[in-house]
């Protein structure tokens, strides 16, 4: 059996993803390429695997960098095609996921290594204030990992318009992340607002009913509002139907925190249990059915220069 068809990792992966995330679990079975599935979910459980090792399992820095370090050489290793051996089942799962890759510079190579700076820079940073120069960074390769991952599993092969609103969902959608994790995040020694930020209005990071911290919040709120908009624009544009719903859902899952904060006057909540709620899943569905009939609509009645010709 070759290594990109190991039913182990398969089944490791589902399994992986189904407890990570009921949401991401369905939305694969729903409109990820039916071929591209056990690959998909093997991406979700790979991540899923280091994330959880960088931020609870490992016991102290040195063993976080070094864990971090081995994983940057074992992707390195693996995609200039090296034989491997005593992995651990999880790096099976990306022995097979980059096995079985499409083509030099895919979308899945973007995702794998945009993900992987992203918890390299996770594991440097514990403990660290950041910059907003580094914010930013964190957000926007975020975006372009999630995008690039989303448009290499729906619709593989399609010619996706790289415009300037290709990453804004996914940036947006991060951007929103960061802010609902914010009181575990502290906790967990992750601080996602700006180190100047907090110096030149003479608050700490925890001071979250702070005037200043709340303003803070308010705008990174109008800034994912502001890109979810832009974003929607590209996905609308979109050629293929599941790859429009994916997107939709994937922003819908953030947005709902964004409507609880706002609600809440910028004060962020220790948890956010909206998107477990009745309400965002039956808005989910409500997207699936309008996304289909403008889609739809679309198809039967093309721009007058198309049918022109």
């Amino acid at each position: 059996m070759s290594p990109g068809n190991n039913a182990d990792t398969a089944l490791l992966a589902r399994s992986i993803t189904r407890s990570g995330s009921i949401q991401t679990y369905y939305t694969a079975k729903l409109v990820v390429d039916k071929d591209l599935v056990d690959d998909f979910f093997r991406a979700y459980a790979y991540f899923r695997w280091i994330d959880d090792v960088i931020d609870i399992h490992a016991k102290s820095d040195d063993e976080r960098v070094e864990f971090i370090r081995d994983q940057s050489q074992l992707i390195e290793d693996l995609y200039a095609k090296k034989s491997m051996s005593e992995m651990v089942p999880e790096e099976e799962i990306l022995r097979d996921l980059i096995s079985n890759d499409r083509g030099e510079n895919s979308g899945l190579q973007s995702f794998i290594r945009n993900m992987f700076a992203i918890i390299e820079f996770d594991a440097h940073r514990k403990g660290k204030l950041v910059n907003q120069q580094e914010l930013d960074w964190y957000v926007s390769t975020l975006g372009k990992s999630v995008t690039d991952g989303l448009l290499y599993f729906i619709g593989n092969g399609c010619e996706y318009p790289d415009t300037g609103n290709r990453y804004l969902a996914g940036i947006a959608a991060h951007i929103s992340h960061l802010l609902r994790d914010t009181i575990q995040d502290n906790r967990d020694g992750f601080f996602n607002i700006p180190g100047e930020y907090l110096e030149a209005k003479g608050i700490e990071r925890e001071d979250l009913d702070h005037p200043a911290y709340k303003a803070w919040v308010k705008e990174r709120v109008a800034t994912a509002r502001e890109m979810f908009s832009e974003g929607k624009a590209y996905l609308d544009s979109l050629p293929i139907l599941r790859t429009k719903i994916a997107g939709y859902w994937y922003s819908a899952r953030f947005e709902v925190v964004l409507d609880t904060i706002e609600q809440d006057g910028y004060r962020i909540r220790e948890q956010y249990h909206e998107r477990q709620q009745i309400r965002t899943w039956l808005k989910i569905i409500w997207l699936g059915i309008t996304l289909t009939v403008k889609h739809g609509l679309k198809l039967d009645h093309p721009p007058a220069q198309a049918r022109s010709g």
